[in-house]
């Protein structure tokens, strides 16, 4: 008797085998590595929103979003999904120009584009658009690059993070950047390209400076010494730091964080949730929560080096080293070691924009790893 007569009827109906084979695209290693840190982040943010249990509610509904995406993006293969690289870019730059013209302004900062029945952050979008993209073109260039395809790449990676930076939204803009120049970088740009952009951009600093707003100035001399203005511009990154050594080597509690439910900590539900968290938890937690980053970026990577083609490569690795940037500048930021910028912590912040972006990145990851060689060369 086979094992298929064995299984009771309603495991052998065409929709059961269908939900079978969706289930099978999710990678069971990616999927434990994002689950606890969904876990993490849902157990975090009900501490940090106390005062108001609403983001704990939306956040659920975020995560259930992403989730969705993430199981739809899985059972996507690399090569639609190289068919709609092109499509997705130039919407995004599309929606870029929307906001520019007619984006709705917060804070003074016009970043979000007014949908009908929602707000949408374009840049957001971009941040997977733009890798998206460069891998497509030089998958399309795999037998011999030159040097104006990578003078190409720059340049559709310059487009969209200019639009950004008028917004004004340099942190995201960076981002957008760094996740170009991955691409790039994994695509063989060689060495003596990337010392002359180093040396480049080290000249350019003073001019970069002049251009800067005032406020993104402000930041830069607030990192330098926090203290000049504690009560003003310096006011998030001492409480932040306060939070973090208040919490020694196991933390307060949860719950327990005096400086969270004081509301000495700004932002405490988004980008500075990490200072929730280490006071809570400790230096203890904070090695376990950046053991799991690690572990994902080192999941993303294996997936990189045993992806079937060329686009597949390149996508999965800057997916990657995206996903380190985001948590490395966040708790950089907070930690006091870097400039504070709007990015959040990858599946610990508050936010929906933000957290169907890193399903959608995942989701292309377990199709990357589906779809990967089976056989190493």
């Amino acid at each position: 008797m086979t094992d298929l007569a064995l299984k009771p009827p309603l495991l052998r109906t065409p929709l059961a085998l269908w939900l079978r084979d969706r289930f099978l695209a999710l990678d069971p290693a990616l999927l434990a590595i994002v689950g606890a840190l969904a876990m993490v982040g849902l157990v975090t943010l009900y501490s940090a929103a106390n005062d108001f249990p609403w983001r704990f509610t939306d956040q659920l509904r975020n995560f259930a979003i992403a989730a969705a995406v993430m199981f739809v993006a899985a059972n996507v293969p690399p090569t639609m999904l190289q068919r709609i690289a092109l499509p997705v870019y130039l919407l995004g730059l599309l929606l870029l120009i929307g906001v520019a013209v007619a984006g709705v302004t917060v804070k003074g900062a016009t970043r979000w584009l007014d949908i009908g029945v929602t707000r949408i952050q374009p840049s957001e979008m971009m941040r997977l658009a733009v890798p998206l993209m460069l891998a497509w073109y030089f998958h399309k260039r795999e037998g011999g690059r030159r040097t104006v395809d990578f003078v190409v790449a720059a340049a559709l990676v310059a487009a969209p993070a200019a639009l950004i930076v008028k917004q004004p939204d340099l942190g995201t803009a960076l981002l957008v950047l760094a996740a170009g120049f991955y691409v790039i970088f994994l695509a063989g740009l060689p060495w003596k390209w990337l010392a002359a952009l180093a040396v480049g951009g080290l000249a350019m600093l003073p001019v970069a400076w002049t251009l800067m707003h005032d406020y993104q100035r402000t930041r830069v001399l607030t990192l330098l010494d926090p203290t000049t203005d504690p009560l003003g511009k310096g006011f998030h990154t001492l409480q932040a730091t306060i939070a973090i050594g208040s919490g020694g080597a196991f933390g307060k509690g949860w719950m327990q964080g005096t400086q969270t439910h004081l509301e000495f900590i700004p932002e405490r539900t988004s980008d500075f949730i990490f200072a929730v968290f280490s006071e809570e938890f400790g230096l203890v937690g904070n090695l376990v929560l950046i053991a799991l980053f690690l572990a994902l970026v080192v999941r993303a990577l294996l997936i990189a080096i045993n992806a079937a083609t060329t686009f597949s490569r390149l996508l999965a690795g800057s997916i990657a080293l995206i996903i380190f940037t985001y948590a490395f500048v966040n708790i950089g930021m907070v930690s006091g070691i870097l400039p504070v910028v709007g990015v959040p912590l990858p599946f610990i912040s508050y936010g929906g924009t933000a957290l169907v972006t890193l399903g959608l990145a995942c989701g292309m990851l377990m199709s990357i790893h589906r779809h990967r060689k089976l056989v190493q060369s």
